[in-house]
């Protein structure tokens, strides 16, 4: 069990800490319009250079400011799990399937545990990923912490943090929004469990880990600061578990070559 740290210093909410930098930085970052993850209109702020640059900036900003680890198990599960989930990207099936859009962006993959108390994690644009060990100390096996780390780099993946400085700035107020919306939690959910089951990890394990969230939290103990950035609800879990059979099936198709790669000239037919 990982060591109690109650006098760490507390990191700063990632999204916060990149649209305040947006704020600041001299981004250009014309307005681009696109289909995102969800078959939705998704606009974004950010060129993919720009988007990795914030990324670097703000993956900076917050380990600047937190304890990190540099060795032990905890560090070796999360790069285990991190690296596992990072290298399913490479199949083309997969991007195809839950429509990403990946051309011409640069993902330079760190990963850092971070001594706190928080049970949460996070992946900012480029790939820059961080889980903090009070996540690593409820997570009960691999499978567990693949669906938290699929989740966090599915909005990477998706665009979101543009996607919400785009909507920022069109309010004016660049610190308006600073929270995923429902839309783009739904995304990376369906992104996340497949990238876990491609991975090979156990996508039904989402679903509990998920469940267990939740009852914490209506047990009126100390409310998860996963759930805080990724409202969890009993329609949410009930969209996980009706995934989880087609993430399979997705996954045995695969297996068995029933899927080609797209340069192979056919399309990834999902039974």
């Amino acid at each position: 069990m990982a060591a109690h740290f109650s006098n760490t210093v507390r990191p700063r909410r990632p999204l916060l800490v990149m649209l305040v930098l947006a704020a600041s930085l001299s981004i250009a970052g014309c307005q681009q319009e696109g289909e995102g993850p969800g078959h939705r209109e998704q606009p974004l702020a950010l060129t993919p250079q720009e988007e990795l640059q914030l990324g670097r900036q703000a993956y900076d900003e917050i380990l600047r400011n937190a304890e990190v680890l540099t060795g032990g198990p905890e560090v070796d599960q999360v790069y285990r799990v991190s690296r596992r989930v990072a290298q399913a990207l490479r199949i083309e099936p997969l991007q195809q399937e839950i429509n990403l859009h990946l051309s011409g962006y640069r993902f330079e993959w760190q990963y850092s545990v971070i001594a706190s108390d928080q049970i949460n994690a996070f992946c900012l644009p480029g790939g820059k990923i961080g889980v903090f060990t009070g996540l690593l100390r409820v997570v009960r096996n691999d499978d567990q912490l693949a669906a938290v780390i699929a989740h966090e780099i599915a909005h990477a993946l998706a665009h979101h943090a543009s996607e919400r400085i785009a909507r920022a700035r069109s309010t004016g107020n660049p610190l308006l929004t600073l929270a995923y919306d429902r839309a783009q939690e739904s995304e990376a959910d369906h992104i996340g469990l497949f990238l876990m089951t491609f991975a090979g990890y156990d996508p039904g394990q989402a679903v509990v880990f998920w469940k267990e969230m939740q009852a914490v939290a209506e047990r009126g103990a100390h409310r998860p600061e996963i759930l805080s950035d990724h409202p969890s609800d009993v329609r949410r879990i009930r969209r996980l578990e009706d995934w989880v059979p087609m993430v399979k099936a997705a996954k045995r198709a695969y297996d068995e070559g029933r899927i080609a790669s797209p340069r192979e000239g056919r399309k990834p037919q999902i039974p």
